[in-house]
């Protein structure tokens, strides 16, 4: 029998994202829960006829979730290699208020390393998404002994991380696809020797929190076999001048109102 009344400790959430248009069930307090990144991450992907989109490492689904949920004509595939957070993600999809997409997002249980064979065997074959999306972890090798357990199932950022990723990237998108990622700006030079010969196009937009800020954050697309030079945007600033609201145009792309356009 109790001595006192019991304790009830909440172990996940159900997020609504898109202002309530789609919802993520997520750890709570373990974990990498999706916010801004991810919905900016979803917002590279801009196309106006059907599509399949690979979300790499795609932890509960946010940004592949945000990407058919905004573009009606969108397959996705959400990859990921924790049996934890691909169950969350099929949880999610699960939900009532995601039904509209449900049917047209699937979840891969995969390392993103994976190649050649056994990348094939997985679900991930040659040649066969036009658009891949990453939002590849930003803890460092030493993150590998937290007591997170979810965490620590996850890839730690190590010298070689893009190269593989981008290498799974490059391999399983067709010719003329695109890759999306969001990274931390002093990933840039790492991001570009990956792209190699493989991608090009590249064209990269900071993200500054305020006027006058150093960037936290790029934004990345880069085209499969594309020849064309390298682009760096005009920045993108999270908030207003003297506000914590978001300027409109990162308002409008975090909420799903409008997709973030190659030039």
């Amino acid at each position: 029998m109790s001595d006192g009344p019991e304790t009830f400790v909440e172990t996940e959430t159900v997020d609504a994202f898109h202002r309530g248009r789609f919802h993520v069930v997520q750890p709570l307090g373990q974990g990498h829960r999706s916010g801004m990144d991810a919905m900016l991450l979803a917002s590279l992907v801009a196309a106006d006829r059907a599509c399949r989109v690979a979300d790499l490492g795609a932890g509960a689904g946010a940004a592949g979730m945000a990407v058919a949920s905004r573009l009606d004509l969108a397959e996705v595939v959400l990859v990921e290699r924790s049996p934890t957070m691909a169950a969350f993600a099929r949880r999610s999809l699960a939900l009532p208020e995601n039904g509209r997409f449900a049917e047209r997002v699937s979840v891969i249980e995969a390392d993103v390393a994976l190649a050649g064979r056994a990348r094939r065997a997985a679900g991930l074959p040659d040649d066969a998404f036009d658009h891949v999306i990453m939002n590849p972890p930003f803890n460092d090798s030493s993150d590998r002994r937290t007591p997170d357990s979810l965490k620590a199932e996850a890839h730690a950022m190590s010298d070689d991380l893009f190269e593989i990723w981008i290498k799974t990237a490059g391999a399983i998108m067709k010719p003329g696809g695109q890759l999306s990622l969001i990274a931390r700006p002093e990933s840039i030079a790492d991001i570009i020797a990956a792209c190699g010969r493989r991608l090009g196009g590249i064209e990269i937009t900071p993200l500054h929190p305020r006027s006058g800020e150093n960037a936290v954050r790029i934004l990345v697309t880069a085209i499969k076999q594309s020849r064309k030079r390298l682009v760096l945007r005009a920045p993108l600033v999270v908030h207003e001048e003297g506000a914590h609201r978001f300027s409109r145009d990162v308002d409008d792309l975090n909420n799903g109102r409008t997709a973030y356009r190659r030039r």
